[in-house]
């Protein structure tokens, strides 16, 4: 079964939410996936995975910390089979140019940094979690959602994400691994096993076409031998 890893870091919990639903979705479609944070991911072995995901928000206009670290030390797994990274930011929420030039210049500056160039990107809206913020970024976030023409409401939380675009992502990604895989190794024994006995009765009828011809010349050597006599 073809296996995927999805490794993410988190804000205020709504990457994660994200995760989980490619990990639904890819299971859905018969993948076997692992999903974990970053920092709980530094026992598993990237390389046993025929493909690899990984998922930061925008804080602060930085990833966490931790993915980067992740990236940086596993930077030749990822390059080596198929890799996609999805981000959450605000910047996704909207649909102007300038938003979408900010949210993409957030994924050239990882890259810059880690030197990692996925396969896929996923670009994804996140959500204002009001609720849970301290007074001062509870404001400073109603601020910047008045200005732009979010929800003000800081009694409650609000959701951006557009599901339908990350099942698309999902999918694409799971195709995309999918047509990467190399034969697995039952494959491999098989054709290996197919290929040793046909050689193996290719040798045996040689040997038996071989022996037929000496059979023939001693007979007719017999005959020759008898009529001079």
């Amino acid at each position: 079964m073809t296996s995927i890893l999805i490794a993410y870091g988190t804000g205020e919990g709504q990457t994660k939410k994200v995760a989980e639903y490619i990990d639904s979705v890819l299971e859905g479609q018969g993948f076997d996936v692992t999903t974990t944070h970053v920092s709980e991911a530094s026992d598993i072995a990237v390389s046993e995975f025929d493909g690899v995901l990984i998922g930061a928000s925008v804080n602060n206009r930085t990833h966490q910390p931790e993915v980067l670290t992740f990236v940086e030390r596993y930077n030749q797994a990822l390059a080596d089979r198929p890799s996609g990274f999805f981000q959450l930011s605000l910047a996704s929420a909207f649909s102007s140019e300038w938003a979408r030039d900010g949210a993409a210049d957030y994924v050239e500056k990882l890259e810059g940094t880690t030197g990692w160039h996925p396969d896929r990107v996923g670009l994804f809206a996140g959500a204002l979690k009001y609720t849970q913020y301290d007074f001062k970024m509870r404001w400073l976030f109603k601020l910047a959602a008045l200005a732009f023409g979010l929800d003000t409401d800081t009694s409650r939380d609000y959701e951006y994400t557009d599901w339908d675009d990350v099942e698309h992502f999902a999918t694409s990604f799971g195709e995309l691994v999918e047509s990467k895989r190399p034969p697995s190794r039952h494959d491999g024994t098989i054709q290996s096993t197919v290929r040793g006995t046909v050689g193996r009765r290719g040798v045996a009828l040689s040997l038996a076409i071989g022996l037929a011809g000496v059979i023939y010349f001693v007979s007719r050597w017999d005959k020759g031998t008898d009529q001079r006599q």
